[in-house]
């Protein structure tokens, strides 16, 4: 009876017709994804200042987007440190929200980000910046494996793509905030601290805030009735409903039948079970190969411009422009994602980079760059939200931020080396090194996502029996 008294509690959710309700939620555990956005990409722009106050060495080439003629080898340390804590959050500490619940997760590691961060911004020592900057980066990946399984299982099934599409494009809105603040601030000392300190100091602010906002959050039902919390689930569901039935004004549609989840141990070794393993290797492998496209572009695109023949200043400037577009390509999907099969999205998306960045490899007139860089820019996150939402669906409540977290922690660690690796390429055989390595990797991408299930407009359920 347990069972398919869950399975009538996740039913109840899909049923649920738009409104502001549901969408409020989603809106809250966006904003906290906001800040495994702005802790990746501010790196690039407080390297600077860090490397000017004689925090890290200035000694061999560096490998992040500002750096494009600045020498740090020192600093290097620091990037590996951000995605060694990312790797070890997502892979050990992501299956905490399976234990204790998706909503106490993702306060707790909001909570760590902001404490963590705030010590980092008044660190002394290249070896003490390290060091915090691993700590704080375990509380991001965390946060972004819970937001990404907290998603999909509280938003109706018809409003999945959708859902993820709008959390991109909110996390992405920071970007080229990030760009601006610290063009703005570059050589100031905002009350008496160094600009670079004030970047990071940021982050802890605004996190504040959402830990502030985070008390409108209900736990997740499903994850509730999975623990046996019939009542608390039922509580917040029937809360849901009224909500919904006062905003629209009509009655709720009927309920569909609903098939309970299979029993499980809730293990992480289920992941490599019979009925799992194929997604999970499928998913491991993509997303190894996808953070190379994504990050390894939009990290570096500074030092491709100048490598095109533009010069530093103009470098920057373009690749602020080109940073202006990450918000836009989730917000187009907003149209499409939940009308075109999810692994379509993703399949389409990675073939567009793929032919961008050859384009973008051979082309050396300055629009013509700004325009295949905006395009890879608006294609990769397409990719980004559509494969974010489809990963928590192919694993079962009872293990998804496990699974997630397993899966998802192989692109942070891709992406530790990937950044090396497109270093030596550069060196050695130019743009045109990158855009093949990229290229290589957004095929394995195609390849991999190909064998994948498909999911639009399957309850979790379904996609999971």
């Amino acid at each position: 009876m347990p069972d398919q008294t869950a399975a009538t509690i996740a039913a109840r959710l899909d049923r649920l017709p738009p409104s502001r309700t549901v969408w409020t939620i989603i809106v809250l555990i966006s904003l906290g994804g906001i800040f495994e956005f702005y802790d990746l990409f501010f790196t690039g722009y407080v390297a600077p200042g860090m490397v000017g106050d004689g925090l890290f060495k200035p000694e061999s080439l560096g490998f992040l987007a500002g750096l494009s003629v600045l020498k740090v080898a020192g600093f290097g340390t620091f990037v590996f440190a951000t995605f060694a804590g990312l790797w070890v959050g997502a892979l050990i500490f992501g299956q905490v929200a399976d234990r204790f619940g998706r909503r106490a997760v993702f306060t707790g590691s909001l909570l760590w980000y902001m404490v963590c961060t705030a010590i980092m911004a008044f660190q002394t020592s290249g070896l003490a910046l390290d060091i915090w900057r691993f700590i704080a980066g375990i509380g991001i990946g965390v946060e972004l494996v819970t937001i990404d399984t907290f998603i999909s299982e509280i938003i109706p099934r018809g409003e999945r793509g959708k859902a993820f599409a709008v959390n991109q494009f909110i996390t992405f809105l920071v970007v080229p905030l990030i760009a601006f603040l610290a063009y703005a601030m570059k050589g100031s000392k905002p009350f008496g601290l160094d600009y670079w300190r004030v970047l990071i100091l940021i982050g802890s602010v605004g996190a504040v805030v959402v830990f502030a906002l985070q008390r409108g959050i209900p736990e997740s039902p499903r994850w509730l009735a999975r623990h046996g919390r019939m009542a608390e689930a039922e509580a917040i569901v029937a809360d849901i409903e009224r909500r919904v039935t006062a905003e629209t004004g009509a009655a709720l549609p009927p309920l569909q039948p609903a098939a309970p989840e299979e029993e499980g141990a809730g293990s992480i070794m289920e992941i490599f079970d019979a009925e799992y393993l194929r997604r999970t290797i499928i998913l491991s492998i993509f997303n190894m190969a996808q953070v190379i496209g994504f990050y390894g572009f939009a990290a570096w695109v500074p030092t491709l411009l100048i490598h095109r023949g533009i010069t530093v200043t103009h470098s920057l400037e373009y690749a602020f422009i080109i940073a202006i577009a990450n918000p836009f390509g989730p917000l187009l999907g907003t149209v499409f994602a939940d009308r075109i099969e999810r692994k379509t999205q993703i399949i389409g998306a990675l073939v567009v980079m793929t032919v961008v960045i050859g384009l973008f490899a051979q082309s050396s007139a300055p629009p013509v760059l700004i325009a295949l860089g905006v395009l890879f820019t608006l294609a990769s996150n397409v990719m980004s939200f559509a494969y974010h939402g489809y990963q928590p669906e192919l694993y079962p409540t009872r293990i998804r931020a496990r699974a997630v977290g397993f899966v998802y922690s192989w692109s942070r660690l891709a992406a530790a080396f990937a950044g090396l690796a497109i270093g030596v390429l550069l060196a050695r055989y130019g743009v045109p090194g990158v855009a093949v390595f990229i290229a290589v990797a957004m095929l394995v991408g195609i390849a991999m996502i190909a064998l994948g299930p498909s999911t639009r407009g399957l309850a979790l359920e379904q996609i999971n029996h």
